[in-house]
């Protein structure tokens, strides 16, 4: 690996004349940054509001029908539910976008241009280059991904229970749109397209990098959310169809007269005569779940975002390590 020659000025630029250098470099994206928080937030904030209070009303509408001929908004119901989804949506491609532009513009095409290297021989230190180049952005991500994050936890409040097809809090796209695990993604794509982008010194590279790391990152955390906390256990008389308890489950099943877990071969209540011979045979005596009731909700989003945040602070780390090598002279 070649270290970077680097004559740096011995002038020392002070942080706002250091803001202000970042500002106009990348003053596109930061507009382009504003832009996408106050479109989805009045977005998310007219879901929440009308939609959500004519969605409602039609709803009502409907459940009043009984079984005559039924006049009803249909068109609020549909809207609302198209809105949710496409927001919902939105707001968890946030931290892919973040990630994208900070390994091909933040980084990667200021190494490319040799833009960095520049600005190193204006007094500017790359350590102080880099601190600059990260914390601002990360100032701006997190408190942009934490309202859009807070807006839609606010919005999806405001249906349920007034709803009937309102996604229960468990659904995948809900769940993490509803908590900070967004934020925290977003600072974990920002460190690791920053690291990415110092590695491949291209700015396509790093964008297609980026993405592909916060994915990695994304898919690891959905696999390893639901064992950061400890799950709750329901046992149900095999009088019901199968196991209870609503929320995330993790596994399901029947168990034994002596304590044993096997396979639910999904018959169906005892109350058959074929089920309970089956039941029988198999010496099944109830259901059993474990799963992560709405109780576990926040302890879930707490320990995913803390895993990612350390994943931010490592790579941050890295980040930095990386630069002092290749610019020592």
């Amino acid at each position: 690996m070649t270290a970077l020659s680097v004559s740096v000025n011995t002038g020392h630029p002070t942080s706002p004349r250091l803001l202000r250098w970042l500002v106009r470099l990348h003053r596109p994206a930061l507009w382009s940054w504003l832009g996408i928080v106050v479109v989805l937030s009045g977005a998310l904030l007219w879901l929440g509001g009308p939609l959500t209070d004519a969605s409602a009303a039609a709803w009502r509408q409907f459940n009043a029908c009984g079984m005559g001929t039924c006049h009803y908004d249909q068109d609020s119901i549909t809207r609302y539910k198209d809105a949710y989804n496409y927001l919902t949506y939105a707001v968890l491609v946030v931290p892919f976008a973040v990630a994208a532009w900070a390994g091909g513009s933040l980084v990667g095409r200021e190494m490319e241009s040799g833009t960095a290297q520049l600005a190193w021989t204006q007094g500017v230190s790359p350590t102080r280059w880099l601190a600059t180049k990260l914390a601002a952005p990360a100032v701006l991500v997190a408190a942009g991904t934490g309202l859009l994050a807070l807006l839609h936890h606010w919005a999806w409040s405001a249906g349920e229970g007034r709803i009937d097809t309102t996604k229960p809090w468990s659904s995948f796209e809900t769940f993490y749109a509803n908590g900070p695990v967004p934020v925290a993604l977003a600072l974990t794509g920002l460190a690791g397209g920053a690291l990415i982008g110092l590695i491949a010194r291209r700015s396509l590279a790093a964008l297609v990098g980026g993405l592909c790391f916060t994915a990695f990152a994304w898919s690891a955390t959905q696999l390893a959310m639901p064992h950061l906390w400890p799950t709750a256990t329901s046992v149900t008389s095999l009088r019901h169809n199968g196991p209870s308890g609503a929320g995330i489950t993790l596994s399901s099943g029947l168990l034994t007269s002596g304590g044993d877990r096997i396979a639910d071969p999904y018959c169906g209540s005892d109350l058959s005569l074929q089920c309970k011979d089956l039941y029988t045979s198999l010496d099944a005596v109830s259901f059993y779940k474990d799963y992560h009731p709405e109780s576990h909700f926040w302890p879930l989003q707490l320990m995913a975002s803390g895993v990612l945040l350390v994943l931010a602070a490592l790579l941050t780390l890295a980040v930095f390590r990386l630069l002092k090598h290749r610019t020592a002279s």
